[in-house]
């Protein structure tokens, strides 16, 4: 469930709010144990997720760095070529 966490900091472009929402909500269902919450618990699940994507963006707003930006497209292909040499292709 947890795996679709991925860093969103230093990055270009940056991580959009849909990307921040994602991870908010990846963590929200890791942390409850629901991929779906039952009605009765929707709201809660989904002021959760609100209140921690709040919280993402304004973390990913403050932090500073000095490191140079990192490309999106070439650490996925980094990733990948992990993914192939750990699990096969």
């Amino acid at each position: 469930m947890c795996r679709n966490i991925k860093t969103l900091f230093n990055f270009e472009p940056p991580a959009t709010d849909a990307e921040i929402r994602a991870a908010a909500t990846q963590f929200v269902r890791k942390i409850s144990g629901f991929q779906k919450p039952s009605v009765v618990n929707q709201e809660a699940f989904d002021e959760s997720i609100d209140e921690i994507t709040n919280s993402a963006s304004i973390l990913l707003g403050s932090l500073v760095t000095n490191a140079s930006p990192r490309n999106r497209e070439a650490e996925a292909a980094k990733a990948h070529a992990r993914a192939i040499s750990r699990f096969g292709g």
